[in-house]
C-alpha cells in the first residue's frame, strides 16, 4: 500500500491522546466505611469489570477512529510500479497493401484506425507513424480526420526499421515508461533473416487477421518473343488457395478488346493467351476480380511503336553476323569501312562497333569519346595486329584500360558473369557444362572495368559496362569460335539494348529505372510525367539526340503516364506496384520477443488500462472511521 500524502501519517503520533486518557486515570476515588458490605462487595466487583471492558472497547473503536482519519486524509491506493511512471506511447499501424484483406466488411486497416479511435484516450498524447507518415507528440483530436483519411500504399518498413522509426519518436527523459505499440498482419516480407532487432522499452504486438485468406494476383505479363507473327501477351497468375476458373480482361484504355479464363494447376498458377492487334500502339490494362487484395488485381502495360535502335559498324571484318543479330524491326544497322567513315554521321548512332580496325586515327578517337560522353556506346573488337598507341590513346578513357601484349595460345572462354548487366535477367541458372568457345590468340587487358567473359586462367576476353566494351581477341572465324556460341546473341544484342533505355513493357514502382526519349530540348525546356491531374519532374539529363529520364523516388500510383514537352506527348510508359505483398504468408508471433502479443487493439488497451490501474482506498477509510464512530456511540449507550 501506498500513499499520496505520506507527510499526514505524523497525525498518526494523536493516538496517544486517547491512550494517556484511558491508561491514566487523573481521577482521585474517595473511600467510605459500611457496616455490612457482603452485598455491596459482589456489586462492585461486577461493576469494576463491567467497566474495564467498556473502557477498553472505548479505546480500540476511539484509537481505529483517528487511525483510520488520518490514514484517509494519507489517501492510500494500490498500484503495479509501472503505474506510477509517466508513460510515452508511440503506435506504429502498417498501412501497406496487405492490410487490403477484409474483416467483418472492412479492411485490416479501417478496423485497425476504428478500434484506435475507439480506445484512444481524447487527451492524452502520443506519437504515431506509418509507412509513409509520421504525427509526432499528438492528441486523438488532433489526428483523427488523418487517421480516416489512411490508405494502402506500396511502402512496407521491415521490423527492424520499424523499432529504429519507434526510438527516434521516444523522448531522451529516462524516467519515464516508453511503449511501442506495432499493430500489422505481420508479412512474412517484413522480417529479415533474422527476428533479433533493437528493444524500444516495453514492445507491444497486435496481429490482425482477415476473415479468409484468399487472394488471386496478376503476377507479370510479357510479350511471347517466340512468335514470329502477331503478337501475344502471355499473362501469369497466382492463387495462395485453391480456386476456380477466374475470368480476366484486357483492356485498351477504357475498352473491352478480350477476355478469357484462368485455369489454375496444383501448384496454384495459370497462363492466359492474348493475341494483340499487329502494329498498334496499345495502352494496356489486365483486369481480374478478386476480393481478396485490391492493389494486384490490374496490371497496366503499353505497347507502342517502338524507337529504333542506331548501331554502326565500322572496320574491315566481316559485318554479316551482326546483321543477323541486328534486324530491320528493332535496329538500324549500318557498315562503313573506315576510309568511308562520315564523322558527322557519328552523332546520330547509339552504338558504334570498331570491328578489327589495325589502327584507331586520332580524330576518331577524339569523336568517339565526345560520342560517349554524350550517353551512347561503342564497343572495341581488335585485329590480330593493332597499334598499341592508337588503342590505348582511346580505351585510356575508360575504366583506366590498357591493352599489353599479343599472346599466341589456345584459350577457352570458361568464365560468364551472370550478374554482369549483358547476362542479368539472360540465363534461367548458372551454366556450368556449355561448350565452351576458343581463341587462338588474345592481348593481355589491365582494367578496372568488370570482366563479363573470361579465359580459363582468369583473364579477359570480354569487359566493360556503361558504355564501353572492349574484346580482348579478334572474333573472325580463324581465331574464334565465339561467333558460333549460343552468346554471342545476347552479347551484342544487350550491347545494343543499353546504348538506348527504351521503356519496357511496364516498369515497377519503387524500383529505379531508366529511360532515355530520343528528342533535343533546348536550353530551358524539360520533359514532364503526367497523368490525369498529377504531374511528375523525374531527373532527367539532357543530350545530344536524347533525353535520359532517371525514375527513382515520387511516383507512388500505378497506371499509364505520358511524357510530354511543352504539352505535348512524345511516349507512354505503364508503372506497375511490386507483388511482394501478394503472398499471404504471416510470421508467428510467438517468435517474435515482445512484452504483450495480442490479437485485437481492444484487448491490448484492456491489459494496458489494467496494468495503469490505481485501486485508490481513502473511501473505505472513511466508511471505517465512521463504522468506529458509530460503534463508540453504541458502546456508550448500551455497556
Amino acid at each position: 500500500m501506498q500513499f499520496k500524502n505520506p507527510e499526514l501519517l505524523w497525525a498518526l503520533s494523536l493516538l496517544l491522546i486517547p491512550l494517556i486518557i484511558h491508561l491514566f486515570q487523573l481521577r482521585r476515588f474517595k473511600k467510605t466505611r459500611f457496616t455490612n458490605v457482603k452485598l455491596l462487595k459482589k456489586v462492585v466487583s461486577e461493576s469494576r469489570r463491567s467497566s474495564t471492558l467498556k473502557k477498553w472497547l472505548l479505546l480500540f473503536a476511539r484509537l481505529s477512529l483517528i487511525a483510520a482519519l488520518v490514514l484517509a486524509f494519507a489517501q492510500p491506493f494500490l498500484a503495479n510500479e509501472s503505474a506510477l511512471t509517466k508513460k510515452e506511447n508511440v503506435i506504429y499501424v502498417d498501412n501497406s497493401f496487405s492490410m487490403q484483406l477484409k474483416k467483418d466488411g472492412a479492411s485490416l486497416l479501417e478496423n485497425a484506425v476504428q478500434d484506435l479511435i475507439k480506445h484512444l484516450p481524447a487527451d492524452e498524447r502520443f506519437s504515431l507513424f506509418t509507412n509513409d507518415r509520421t504525427f509526432k507528440n499528438v492528441t486523438l483530436r488532433d489526428i483523427q480526420n488523418d487517421l480516416l483519411t489512411l490508405s494502402t500504399g506500396q511502402n512496407q518498413l521491415d521490423f527492424q526499421e520499424i523499432s529504429l522509426k519507434g526510438n527516434t519518436l521516444f523522448s531522451n527523459d529516462r524516467t519515464t515508461d516508453k511503449n511501442l505499440i506495432i499493430i500489422s498482419d505481420f508479412q512474412q516480407d517484413m522480417f529479415g533473416t533474422t527476428l533479433d532487432s533493437i528493444h524500444i522499452g516495453q514492445r507491444n504486438l497486435v496481429q490482425l487477421s482477415a476473415s479468409e485468406y484468399t487472394n488471386i494476383s496478376i503476377d507479370t505479363a510479357y510479350l511471347d518473343t517466340e512468335n514470329i507473327g502477331q503478337p501475344t501477351l502471355i499473362t501469369q497468375l497466382s492463387s495462395d488457395n485453391i480456386v476456380e476458373n477466374t475470368p480476366v480482361s484486357l483492356y485498351n484504355g477504357d475498352n473491352l478488346i478480350a477476355k478469357t479464363s484462368a485455369s489454375f494447376d496444383e501448384e496454384n498458377t495459370a497462363k492466359v493467351y492474348f493475341t494483340l492487334p499487329d502494329n498498334k500502339s496499345i495502352k494496356g490494362k489486365i483486369q481480374i476480380a478478386d476480393t481478396g487484395l485490391l492493389y494486384d488485381n490490374y496490371l497496366y502495360f503499353m505497347i507502342d511503336e517502338r524507337e529504333k535502335i542506331r548501331v554502326l559498324s565500322v572496320g574491315p571484318e566481316d559485318h554479316q553476323y551482326l546483321g543477323k543479330i541486328y534486324r530491320d524491326d528493332e535496329f538500324i544497322f549500318s557498315t562503313y569501312r573506315l576510309d568511308n567513315l562520315n564523322y558527322g554521321d557519328l552523332t546520330d548512332q547509339n552504338l558504334i562497333i570498331l570491328n578489327g580496325l589495325r589502327k584507331i586515327p586520332t580524330s576518331l578517337a577524339t569523336s568517339l569519346r565526345s560520342f560517349t560522353d554524350d550517353g551512347n556506346s561503342i564497343t572495341i573488337i581488335p585485329s590480330n595486329e593493332i597499334d598499341l598507341n592508337s588503342y590505348n590513346l582511346l580505351v585510356s578513357n575508360y575504366f583506366s584500360t590498357s591493352i599489353g601484349e599479343h599472346v599466341v595460345a589456345d584459350r577457352n572462354i570458361t568464365n560468364i558473369a551472370f550478374s554482369h548487366p549483358l547476362y542479368r535477367n539472360v540465363f534461367e541458372k548458372s551454366v556450368s557444362n556449355f561448350q565452351y568457345p576458343k581463341v587462338s590468340d588474345y592481348y593481355t587487358v589491365n582494367s578496372s572495368a568488370l570482366a563479363a567473359l573470361s579465359f580459363e586462367n582468369g583473364m579477359p576476353f570480354l569487359l566493360g559496362n556503361d558504355g564501353f566494351f572492349l574484346f580482348s581477341a579478334p572474333l573472325f572465324d580463324e581465331n574464334s569460335s565465339f561467333r558460333n556460341s549460343p552468346l554471342i546473341v545476347p552479347t551484342f544484342y544487350n550491347m545494343a539494348r543499353q546504348s538506348l533505355q527504351l521503356p519496357q513493357l511496364y516498369n515497377v514502382l519503387g524500383q529505379n529505372f531508366t529511360i532515355d526519349v530520343p528528342v533535343t530540348l533546348g536550353k530551358d525546356q524539360i520533359l514532364k510525367v503526367k497523368k490525369d491531374t498529377y504531374e511528375y519532374i523525374p531527373r532527367q539529363q539532357s543530350r545530344t539526340k536524347k533525353v535520359s529520364l532517371f525514375f527513382e523516388e515520387g511516383l507512388d500510383t500505378d497506371g499509364i503516364y505520358v511524357i510530354e514537352e511543352d504539352q505535348n506527348p512524345i511516349k507512354y510508359i505503364a508503372l506497375n506496384f511490386p507483388r511482394k505483398e501478394s503472398k499471404l504468408v504471416y510470421q508467428e508471433l510467438e517468435r517474435i520477443p515482445a512484452a504483450l502479443k495480442t490479437t485485437s487493439i481492444s484487448s491490448l488497451f484492456e491489459t494496458i488500462e489494467k496494468n495503469n490501474t490505481v485501486s485508490e482506498l481513502w473511501k473505505w477509510f472513511v466508511i471505517l472511521a465512521l463504522l468506529f464512530m458509530i460503534i463508540e456511540i453504541l458502546i456508550q449507550k448500551y455497556l
